[in-house]
């Protein structure tokens, strides 16, 4: 039966977000606007609690589109802390720094770094590569400003989850292929690499009991792509993208999630291509389960094994 192979703390998380969105109407059947407000109501109760940080700040970057926000946490009083720049999830449709904010005060008190989440603009009012230049400017700035915002220099990770997973790797490719070694670490949780979604991962996880249906992530590409008809861009789906000189990286997803089957081919592709890798694969976990550190043991100890990575790596 669908879901009986998830983790028990898992499954209940799972019905719970699926009982919280059944008190509102359907995504896909009211404004967009509306959609996003839903989504954040939803997403409220799982990113209250949590570590407190030392410091928590809000600027407004500029990027070639325009100013963006974000939010540095500090989980202690270092004058200097090396930094995660994260990228949330959402489809690049929905979701922000806000609905994320416990993950990355988990991240920063964990590991002990500073966090540096980026609200990056949304699709589908913006396309690819609207989102990906903001990034890349954020990320820049803070590699070349590292006194500005209290950030060690050379000690600098990309990461994200779904979506943002997706944004991370295409930064870190891109600034690869112009020769800016700035990123010391990428971090890919449960990430979107490519539209491709074989039949079989469909057929098992991309039902409702899932966190992820294949119909969001097929609208989730329409919203992000100009053109989904067009060859495909390896920085947009960067799944098959030459991936030699890329830094240490740590590839994590829930085995019961209709996207697990890219992190696993991209961990082999990395490894393939000379990249210090490593890959976890959580039996039981759905899409997005790192949200459940409040209750779920499994997502606790994923957060505490990426803290780790992120630890060694920044040291």
């Amino acid at each position: 039966m669908a879901g009986d192979d998830l983790d028990p703390e898992i499954r209940s998380f799972a019905a719970e977000m699926a009982r919280a969105y059944a008190r509102y109407p359907a995504l896909d059947q009211v404004p967009l606007s509306e959609a996003r407000q839903i989504a954040e109501k939803v997403r409220l109760p799982w990113r209250q609690g949590g570590p407190v940080m030392h410091r928590s700040d809000e600027l407004h970057l500029p990027t070639p589109h325009g100013l963006v926000r974000v939010r540095i946490h500090r989980p202690n009083a270092s004058a200097r802390l090396p930094a995660l720049v994260y990228l949330h999830g959402g489809g690049w449709t929905i979701f922000s720094i806000d609905s994320h904010d416990r993950l990355m005060r988990e991240f920063a008190a964990r590991a002990q770094i500073a966090v540096v989440g980026v609200d990056y603009a949304l699709s589908p009012e913006v396309k690819y590569p609207v989102a990906l230049d903001q990034v890349l400017a954020i990320a820049r700035l803070l590699a070349h400003e590292p006194s500005r915002f209290g950030l060690v220099p050379g000690r600098l990770a990309l990461g994200g989850d779904s979506a943002g997973g997706n944004l991370a790797l295409a930064a870190a490719l891109k600034l690869n292929a112009a020769g800016e070694a700035i990123v010391r670490a990428l971090l890919l949780l449960y990430g979107a690499f490519s539209q491709e979604i074989s039949a079989e991962a469909t057929r098992r996880y991309g039902g409702p009991d899932y966190m992820l249906t294949a119909t969001e992530m097929d609208q989730f590409w329409s919203n992000y792509l100009p053109d989904r008809g067009a060859p495909e861009d390896l920085y947009a789906a960067p799944l098959k993208a030459r991936l030699e000189g890329l830094p240490s990286t740590l590839v994590l997803a829930g085995a019961c999630d209709i996207l697990s089957e890219q992190s696993v081919f991209l961990a082999q592709r990395l490894k393939d291509a000379g990249v210090k890798t490593e890959l976890k694969i959580y039996a039981g976990a759905t899409h997005s389960f790192l949200e459940a550190v409040s209750r779920a043991r499994l997502a606790d100890q994923a957060l505490a094994e990426s803290a780790a990575f992120l630890s060694a790596e920044l040291a």
